[in-house]
């Protein structure tokens, strides 16, 4: 299902209906449909005003980062010329104690989180009708559990996903303990044997 980011609103211009007693119902709806389209003209601006905010804010995100890769470069390239292979050797040893590169970029985490949720969509959530007061009931569960979550719970899909991680990791980790479980039972032994002319070849297992 598409999530609509942004409505401009009213929809219907000239849907509506008519006040009692009015002398010229023409004009009536002349002037309702002029008012509409105002409205929505002032809707559209005000989603282009967010529009074009959000784009500065990703543009600017863009330049700094641009700017910084753009010094690393500088820094390499001052480097670069300052090295001479004939007079500076070094080992393979060296470079493999050597620390590895560590990047200093923050990487970008919880982008669909309360806090980096977008204005029109936070405008249309605080709109939306609350859930029912079930959280009430709580104190009366046997289990302890949240009664609302029952109704809505915004971490289930999150905690699905860790459940599925953890069991898969334990499943990994299971499988290497029975691998080497299963080499450390098992022992080959070879025997050779020579009979007229032919070789043969015997393997023996044992068991620990």
């Amino acid at each position: 299902m598409p999530l609509v980011k942004r409505i401009i609103e009213p929809r219907y211009l000239c849907r509506g209906t008519l006040p009692d007693g009015v002398a010229s119902e023409l004009e009536c709806v002349t002037n309702s449909t002029l008012a509409a389209v105002i409205k929505q003209l002032g809707g559209l601006s005000r989603h282009a005003e967010d529009i074009f905010g959000e784009l500065f804010t990703e543009a600017n995100s863009f330049y700094l980062r641009m700017n910084s890769l753009q010094e690393r470069v500088d820094l390499l390239a001052v480097k670069v010329t300052q090295l001479d292979s004939t007079v500076e050797e070094v080992s393979l040893q060296d470079i493999n104690m050597r620390k590895a590169f560590r990047s200093s970029t923050i990487q970008d985490q919880q982008v669909v989180s309360r806090s980096s949720i977008l204005n029109p969509v936070l405008e249309m959530y605080q709109r939306c009708d609350k859930p029912p007061p079930l959280n009430i009931l709580t104190p009366y569960r046997d289990d302890k559990k949240d009664g609302l979550k029952f109704y809505t719970d915004p971490s289930y899909f999150f905690n699905l996903w860790k459940e599925k991680m953890l069991q898969a990791t334990e499943n990994k980790r299971k499988e290497k303990r029975r691998q080497k479980y299963a080499q450390t039972q098992f022992h080959h032994y070879s025997c050779v044997v020579h009979t007229s002319g032919a070789y043969l070849t015997f393997h023996l297992v044992s068991l620990q």
